[in-house]
């Protein structure tokens, strides 16, 4: 499960109950840190910068992921594979999901179940096909 950040939820509210909109990002960028981001802010966390990673694009579409169930929940519909590490990109704790794949605001994040040590000729890091859950309850 994961949370909103501080920007997604203005930006909502904005679109809501104010005068402001707020446009659907095209990419939605899946990251992979060694440590946690705010859940808030997405301050303080530091993303993977290793040899063979980069963040996945999944952008807002059906095929992407499933349509909303239990009144807000949607995951990934497929695995989300990332590069081979061609460096060791160390214990991965958790993930985020931006409006870019480089940089941008965070939308959600959420730190791992289990942390996930990724070295050097290691088969490439992935969620399997529900693994990413959002939820809006």
């Amino acid at each position: 499960m994961s949370d909103k950040s501080n920007y997604l939820e203005g930006e909502l509210i904005k679109h809501m109950f104010r005068t402001g909109s707020f446009t659907k990002p095209t990419v939605l960028g899946i990251a992979l840190f060694t440590t946690a981001p705010d859940q808030e802010t997405g301050a303080g966390g530091i993303e993977v910068s290793a040899g063979g990673y980069a963040r996945i694009n999944r952008p807002p579409l059906d095929a992407n992921w499933d349509a909303p169930a239990n009144g807000g929940d949607t995951a990934n519909t497929a695995i989300i594979t990332f590069g081979t590490p061609s460096a060791n990109w160390g214990d991965i704790v958790a993930f985020g999901i931006f409006d870019a794949v480089s940089g941008g605001n965070m939308l959600y994040s959420a730190t791992l179940a289990t942390t996930k040590t990724v070295n050097d000729g290691d088969p490439a890091p992935n969620f399997p096909a529900g693994a990413i859950t959002i939820s809006e309850q």
